[in-house]
């Protein structure tokens, strides 16, 4: 089934917000693709007419298999572009989530297929995203926020969970990026904020803000 890619943003949104609060409401979907809710009410309406989601009182919006399929066969596309962007083209981590919103709209199976095999199956992207397979299969860390865990702490940065260019820039420049190693030398009552040292590189003092944003994996 072709979608168009306003059906497809909003499958997407729909996934994403399913996995963040346990009731899904127009007015959360109109306030994440950024539209009024006139106009998420009426595309929910289509989408439910196409047995794509399922709408029903106090229980908000969900997505049936079908619409579920698409959503992550949309994500899919999404993190694959992100990778090929940012490992292969050289764009870096904070310039390639606008370009790939609109790659991932480009349906051709053939061609998502041999950008995954050319990247060797890869099971995140950039920003430590999971990568869902061919199958809609989801690879999973064992992470936490680096904000929850305490001082002396030796553990690795796994995945971010904002893709503001700001935010991106920011860890660029303080050396905080996927797969750094860090020890984290103390947090400060006060403020929470963090004094972290990255492998190799000087230490920093981050805001409880970056640190909140920040998954990572103990070693």
């Amino acid at each position: 089934m072709l979608l168009s890619a306003t059906t497809e943003n909003y499958l997407k949104a729909i996934y994403k917000l399913n996995a963040q609060t346990t009731i899904v409401t127009t007015n959360n979907i109109a306030l994440a693709l950024g539209t009024t809710a006139p106009s998420a009410t009426d595309m929910i309406k289509k989408l439910a007419l196409n047995k794509l989601i399922t709408h029903t009182k106090y229980r908000g919006v969900g997505l049936t298999a079908k619409g579920n399929k698409a959503a992550l066969t949309i994500i899919r596309r999404h993190r694959l572009w992100e990778l090929f962007l940012n490992k292969v083209l050289g764009f870096k981590w904070d310039e390639v989530h606008q370009m790939a919103e609109q790659l991932e709209h480009v349906s051709v199976p053939e061609l998502i297929e041999r950008i995954d095999q050319y990247l060797g199956y890869p099971k995140f992207d950039p920003h430590g995203d999971p990568i869902p397979d061919a199958m809609g299969k989801i690879a999973k860390h064992q992470y936490q926020s680096l904000l929850n865990e305490n001082s002396g702490s030796l553990a690795t940065i796994v995945a971010v969970t904002n893709d503001d260019v700001r935010f991106l820039k920011q860890l660029e420049k303080l050396n905080l990026t996927i797969g750094t190693k860090i020890t984290i030398l103390a947090k400060h009552d006060f403020d929470n904020a963090m004094e972290i040292k990255p492998m190799r590189k000087p230490a920093v003092t981050i805001s409880e803000a970056l640190a909140k944003n920040i998954l990572i994996q103990l070693n």
